[in-house]
């Protein structure tokens, strides 16, 4: 595994990453990003808990960041972890 930014951003989003298989569509922070499972060292079948994890070291952000967010499994075998709804 390379800790180059950039190739590692390139591995992680774009072409490049759907390349690897399923992928994990991440908003966090006011960003948005797409990262591959493998990249992530996780399968979609991982808990909730493991993947929150997986991103917090990848992005290098606290776990708390990821406190209130929800994951959404695609029949695709893509993921998306996004922020928990709030209506009314």
């Amino acid at each position: 595994m390379t800790n180059d930014p950039k190739q590692l951003y390139n591995l992680a989003s774009g072409t490049e990453a759907l390349k690897t298989g399923p992928v994990l569509h991440v908003r966090v922070q006011g960003r948005s990003r797409d990262i591959a499972l493998d990249l992530l060292g996780i399968s979609a079948g991982a808990s909730d808990e493991s993947i929150k994890n997986s991103v917090a070291a990848f992005m290098e952000i606290s776990s708390d960041l990821l406190k209130h967010t929800v994951i959404e499994r695609h029949e695709n075998g893509n993921l998306t972890l996004r922020p928990e709804a709030v209506f009314g």
